[in-house]
């Protein structure tokens, strides 16, 4: 492409959420509006070759943050929170904004103890029917049950998945325990296939386990 020449391209709305159809990176974004804001139409703006080309790498992390400084701000979080509902909150909107493939971040917690129900509790992303579900149901109610983290690379490929985005691809369910026993978990659905490496494994399993050390030491 000719640099300076001119192209349509609609500027897409950003929904919130991280759909493999939106930019990772807000910087291109942000260019690209910039660059629509200097000329008459809104949809019809001088573009360069080098932008035009630049690859975006949709595994990114939003800020490049390490997993182990990703870990430390969790143990900031679980020293400043005020309860476990806060904390919970707070876990589920920094791994959703600092991790673009983490497109669904939720807490399911057992209604009581020696409950057989998981209910739905703090998370980012879309809507979920999923509210309450059976520990005799879902990848969530396998993972609860068993008291193991379940990765599944394709949801499609395994028939616990209870579907409730046509987007999701991938999931992590890691237990939340307290005192030995399992309380909760935490649930991590992406949009991409195979989603969740080792080093996300030991990511998520230490939010749970923060979760679960602030729970006993707060009860």
């Amino acid at each position: 492409m000719v640099p300076g020449a001119r192209i349509e391209l609609a500027t897409p709305a950003f929904s919130g959420r991280r759909s493999t159809n939106e930019l990772p990176r807000q910087l291109n974004f942000i260019s690209l509006v910039a660059a629509c804001s200097r000329v008459n139409s809104p949809k019809i703006f001088p573009i360069s070759a080098h932008l035009w080309s630049t690859r975006i790498d949709p595994m990114a992390t939003t800020t490049n943050l390490k997993s182990s400084d990703i870990i430390q701000q969790l143990d900031a979080l679980a020293k400043s929170a005020a309860s476990g509902e806060a904390l919970m909150k707070s876990i589920v909107a920094f791994l959703h904004e600092k991790l673009t493939r983490y497109n669904w971040v939720g807490f399911y917690m057992l209604e009581r103890e020696g409950g057989d129900t998981l209910v739905l509790g703090p998370f980012k992303g879309t809507m979920t029917p999923h509210t309450r579900i059976p520990l005799n149901q879902g990848i969530c109610g396998a993972a609860a049950s068993s008291g193991k983290t379940i990765v599944v690379d394709d949801v499609n490929s395994d028939s616990r998945y209870l579907a409730c985005s046509l987007e999701t691809k991938s999931e992590i369910v890691v237990p939340v325990f307290v005192r030995g026993k399992v309380v909760g978990e935490l649930d991590i659905d992406s949009h991409f296939l195979a989603a969740f490496g080792p080093d996300d494994r030991k990511l998520c399993e230490h939010a749970a386990a923060t979760l679960g050390k602030f729970l006993e030491s707060h009860s």
